[in-house]
């Protein structure tokens, strides 16, 4: 099993999923998530699985922090300003 974790493919799928799911349910959390699949696939591309660590639980901790780097990006980018507060002119029943 842990072989798939070393495989490209099976990141870039993951990312690839994780970004549709995004677009299903916005909570604006799974985009980071699957930025961070994404920059681990692009790795094993690049580099091959000593890129990574060699091993799963490393391969793990890089998307880790690759999704909450991506996530924090994605905050201070799409974040209201302070004090801003959003207003709805039109009603979706209207």
């Amino acid at each position: 099993m842990s072989e798939y974790f070393f495989q490209w493919w099976v990141w870039a799928a993951g990312a690839l999923i994780l970004g549709i799911l995004e677009v299903i349910a916005p909570a604006f959390v799974l985009l980071g998530f699957a930025i961070g699949a994404a920059v681990v696939a692009i790795l094993l591309v690049i580099g091959g699985p000593a890129l990574v660590g060699g091993t799963v639980p490393w391969m793990l901790v890089i998307f880790a922090l690759a999704s909450l780097a991506a996530w924090i990006g994605l905050k201070k980018t799409f974040k209201l300003k302070h004090g801003q507060v959003k207003i709805w002119d039109t009603d979706i029943n209207d």
